[in-house]
């Protein structure tokens, strides 16, 4: 299965949400695929398959879940495949959904089992003819380039007040936040707070450069373990998560000093903690969603390297996904961003130029973080890349994000 989770935000830019998409089969193995659903003739839901296998706490914390639902799996035992609560899944439908009266009385149905609905893909045209569904919406999935916003929220707040509506395919933070000015809608979706706003010129702050600085030192041929531990030993924050990281790793151990923790941890995790330790601290000012983006492109990367092909650098992948929204977080062009961080000419290649061997993974994943599960497709047979494997790197990126985020309040919460 492919499968991947694309996030909601609010006026804020905080996470409220995230769509999970999913697919079983190759496209091009499956040619009959490409004019149909993602779920047509489907009996059940893959997305929720997932979630009883990871659970839903490791996809997305405490947020709901946009779940897609075919014409077909619609009808099929949605909670017999999933045991997560009904109130933090959102079963999301489309225009493949008729306004027949067997459909109507089965989303009846899913709304008084407690379910939350939502709808995508419907024309303003076809509207009326689907209201008796949209009077059992929770949420409405909304083109912005195709709906006049002004017009829309008199008609839904008048037809359809309790419905929240959500603008999709928003390209840019600037669109953003023109559509938050203008008002009428609760959620956010597109690739805008992963794109960089470089408007004129912009001085990186000491605080992050020392940051940066502090990565380079890591990063390095001649890291050592001592030397890294005394610079860790002047930042606080650096302090009390290398000493969670260690406590999670180890049991009844008396640390006596940074350098001791430093140590338990050994060069090789060290080197990885530190370096997404340091990246949460310089993305502090950037959305959430930004440090979750950098940490599950960098381990996905890395997982993928045997896929490519790449597995004696695997380490290297790992930076280039982790600095893959280093323009983002820097404010500056991803040219100069890179020129202060000390990368190889592989990682430089790929971010800026597209080109070199690190650069089909990096096309790769963030086709496969849009679910154009079309090109995904295309590039495992052009590869001989198998699913399962792509699968595999996917959920192993998640448990670990789970895991460096909220590992240790975990078990103290069980303790």
């Amino acid at each position: 299965m492919l499968v991947t989770l694309i996030p909601l935000f609010d006026e804020n830019m905080a996470v409220s949400a995230y769509s999970l998409f999913s697919q079983k089969k190759n496209y091009f193995l499956n040619p009959s695929l490409l004019g149909a659903g993602f779920h047509d003739g489907a009996a059940y839901v893959d997305g929720l398959e997932l979630i009883q296998s990871m659970g839903i706490e490791t996809l997305s914390a405490d947020k709901e879940v946009f779940i897609p639902v075919g014409n077909i799996s619609i009808f099929s035992d949605i909670s017999g495949q999933c045991d997560a609560p009904h109130e933090r899944l959102v079963l999301l439908i489309d225009n493949t959904i008729p306004p027949e009266e067997s459909y109507i009385r089965r989303l009846r149905e899913l709304k008084a089992d407690g379910y939350k609905l939502a709808m995508r893909k419907l024309e303003v045209a076809k509207f009326e003819a689907y209201r008796e569904i949209m009077l059992l919406m929770d949420y409405m999935l909304l083109d912005h380039k195709k709906i006049d916003i002004s017009k829309a929220k008199i008609y839904f707040g008048k037809i359809y007040p309790n419905i929240k509506l959500c603008a999709g395919n928003i390209e840019s933070m600037e669109i953003f936040d023109q559509l938050k000015e203008d008002g009428g809608y609760q959620l956010y979706e597109g690739k805008f707070f992963r794109m960089p706003i470089n408007k004129g010129e912009h001085e990186v702050s000491p605080l992050k450069v020392n940051y940066i600085h502090l990565l380079n030192m890591v990063n390095s041929p001649d890291f050592e373990l001592t030397e890294a531990a005394d610079v860790i030993g002047r930042d606080t924050a650096l302090v009390i998560s290398l000493l969670k990281m260690v406590n999670r790793m180890t049991v009844n151990s008396q640390i006596t000093s940074i350098r001791h923790a430093a140590a338990m941890l050994g060069e090789r995790e060290l080197r990885k903690w530190l370096t997404t330790a340091v990246a949460g601290e310089l993305y502090t000012d950037k959305p959430n969603e930004i440090t979750r983006l950098s940490l599950l492109r960098a381990r996905f990367a890395e997982n993928l390297a045997p896929a490519f092909a790449l597995a004696i650098q695997s380490s290297e992948l790992f930076l280039m996904g982790l600095f893959s929204v280093l323009d983002v977080i820097l404010d500056i062009p991803m040219s100069e961003a890179l020129d202060i961080v000390k990368v190889s000419k592989n990682i430089r290649n790929a971010l800026i130029d597209k080109k070199g061997p690190f650069a089909l993974v990096q096309e790769f994943i963030t086709q496969y973080e849009n679910a154009n599960w079309q090109e995904v497709s295309r590039l495992m047979i052009l590869h001989n890349i198998d699913m399962q494997q792509v699968y595999d790197a996917y959920v192993n990126s998640l448990k670990w994000y789970r895991e460096m985020v909220y590992g240790n309040e975990e078990s103290e919460a069980v303790q």
